[in-house]
């Protein structure tokens, strides 16, 4: 018998039994609009209410009316962004209106499937960004966020806040390497 085989059969001979794996029981927290908008804004984020879908556009003339390039399919756009734009055409987007599909009240984060981002990059790439999301798609926790995600598909990522590092010194930087602002647009009932 050579070594591998003696190796392969200690670990073999050693093996524990199996235990099944434990319930932990899902957090029951607070999924309100008023603890995402309060989390959200305190990791540096942003939310206004609207109406209806349509008023976006009103919030992003009066937010980011400075901005020239925007990319959006959501809103009125001067970029058009698709999954193969180059990264010189990416890294040009001041504003970047994307679709959000689950808010998550515990951590402020959106579930924003690929399908949404226009481009894998453009999330990351923009200057700013705005994540616009349906006010009955707020759930308290992110084991509610799963549930009702199901299967993600083959690309997406939940966002919080705008991008931010700390190093050990406590300073804290927003914006480091990626969008510099982010606020929510919460629309509907």
């Amino acid at each position: 018998m050579s070594s591998r085989e003696k190796i392969l059969a200690n670990i073999k001979a050693n093996k524990p039994a199996a235990v099944a794996v434990p319930v932990i029981p899902a957090f029951e927290g607070d999924g309100s609009l008023t603890r995402f908008k309060t989390v959200l804004e305190g990791i540096g984020g942003r939310a206004i209410e609207v109406a209806t879908l349509p008023d976006c556009q009103a919030v992003i003339n009066t937010y980011y009316a400075d901005l020239k390039n925007v990319s959006s399919a959501l809103v009125r756009a001067s970029i058009p962004i698709n999954a193969d734009t180059p990264k010189a055409i990416l890294e040009q987007t001041d504003l970047a209106v994307i679709q959000g599909e689950i808010g998550v009240a515990e951590n402020g984060a959106i579930w924003v499937p690929e399908a949404n981002m226009l481009n894998r990059a453009l999330p990351f790439i923009t200057q700013h960004l705005v994540l616009v999301l349906a006010k009955k798609n707020v759930v308290a926790n992110m084991h509610e966020a799963y549930k009702r995600l199901g299967s993600p598909g083959s690309y997406g990522a939940f966002i919080a806040g705008p991008s931010k590092t700390a190093d050990i010194e406590q300073a804290l930087v927003i914006g480091a390497h990626g969008a510099r602002s982010m606020m929510v647009i919460l629309y509907g009932e």
